[in-house]
């Protein structure tokens, strides 16, 4: 068992924090949890709040158990992955961030970016068909699609499982993280697809200059807008220009007139969290969107097992009827590209919050503060 060295520093105050901080409107390319306070068990330094000594390896023994660990401390919640012996599988430094591609005999491959569990091959069908479907089943005629960030790919290949979709363009920064997911997902041949374009560029300058009314569902995958450092104060991330009221006119801009908007909006167990999600949904209801409405979802390998998404609808009578959603789901099936976690009931359900949350959420002027203590 190794004694852990922990040593504090400013929140994202690493190489990847720097790197960022060179391109405001860096979208990372899957779901960073925001306002996590992390305490990486396996060398993957980048983006965390706290920073532990490891092995050149990248890996980190914790009672005998060679794992990926991540600790919040603004709830002091801690969890950890056992990784197999050959872990890591790959480990290299893109031009903006630490990539690594671990293995457990549970979770399977792990993709780690900067110290954070993005997604486990046991367990991504969980976050992406619902970031997926749920929009995708939320528009009646979904032909032009735009995936913001994702850079892993899952997200995409959910997408691409409708088959009204003609065209989606797919926007990611880091070229390093889509090559390394072609090549241990299996999902990897998703840009492959003659639907897809990929952009290597900046999410948020090509919302600035996409052509207005052009996109029928848009799905963001990015990652988190601010951080706490330990003494409680807010520290905004290079990301928060996503998370902005100018970005979200742009999006609104860039959505035909019953436009879809899904976007990564962290989970309700924190705090920080739950603050930021009453904000947005404030801020896009401000934008212009009719309705905007939190979904939630399971996932044993994110931090407090539960994450969620902010649907957001320019035409809230817009959409097809539950018969409609079931018929097209049933066309997926029949065609060999079904899902694992997403169902038609879930287009519905994943919308009913536990009370708490539902009037933390929704409630005007509810003060959402919750004494840790």
């Amino acid at each position: 068992r190794h004694i852990i060295s922990v040593k504090h520093l400013n929140p994202r105050n690493t190489s990847h924090f720097r790197n960022m901080m060179t391109n405001s409107n860096f979208v990372p390319t899957a779901p960073a949890r925001l306002s996590l306070l992390v305490l990486c068990l396996v060398g993957l330094i980048g983006g965390c709040s706290h920073r532990v000594d490891a092995a050149d390896d990248g890996i980190t023994v914790e009672h005998g158990r060679r794992v990926v660990g991540e600790y919040m401390s603004e709830t002091g919640f801690y969890q950890s992955i056992t990784v197999t012996n050959e872990s890591p599988l790959i480990k290299f430094k893109s031009r903006y961030q630490d990539i690594e591609v671990h293995e457990s005999k549970y979770y399977g491959k792990i993709l780690v970016l900067d110290g954070v569990v993005q997604l486990t091959e046991r367990d991504a069908d969980s976050y992406n068909e619902m970031m997926a479907h749920v929009p995708m089943m939320a528009h009646s005629a979904p032909k032009r699609v735009l995936v913001i960030g994702g850079g892993d790919g899952n997200v995409l290949s959910e997408v691409l499982k409708h088959p009204m979709v003609e065209h989606v363009d797919h926007v990611d920064l880091d070229e390093g993280v889509i090559e390394t997911c072609k090549e241990h997902f299996s999902w990897g041949k998703a840009w492959d697809d003659p639907r897809v374009t990929l952009h290597i560029s900046d999410g948020a300058a090509f919302v600035r200059n996409a052509p207005a009314g052009h996109y029928d569902v848009i799905i963001q995958d990015s990652s988190d807008p601010f951080t706490w450092t330990d003494e409680g104060h807010t520290v905004e991330l290079p990301s928060s220009v996503l998370y902005s009221e100018e970005h979200l006119g742009y999006l609104f801009r860039a959505l035909s007139p019953e436009g879809v908007f899904n976007f990564q909006a962290e989970t309700f167990n924190l705090p920080s969290d739950l603050k930021g999600i009453k904000d947005w949904r404030y801020d896009a209801l401000e934008t212009g969107f009719e309705s905007a409405q939190y979904g939630s979802l399971m996932i044993s390998s994110y931090p407090t097992g539960q994450i969620g998404f902010l649907l957001c609808k320019k035409n809230k009578e817009s959409g097809p009827s539950m018969e409609e959603v079931e018929q097209r789901f049933e066309e997926i099936v029949q065609a060999g590209l079904t899902t694992t976690y997403y169902q038609p009931k879930l287009q519905k359900s994943s919308f009913d919050l536990p009370l708490w949350v539902e009037k933390s959420i929704y409630t005007q002027d509810t003060d959402i503060a919750v004494d840790c203590e």
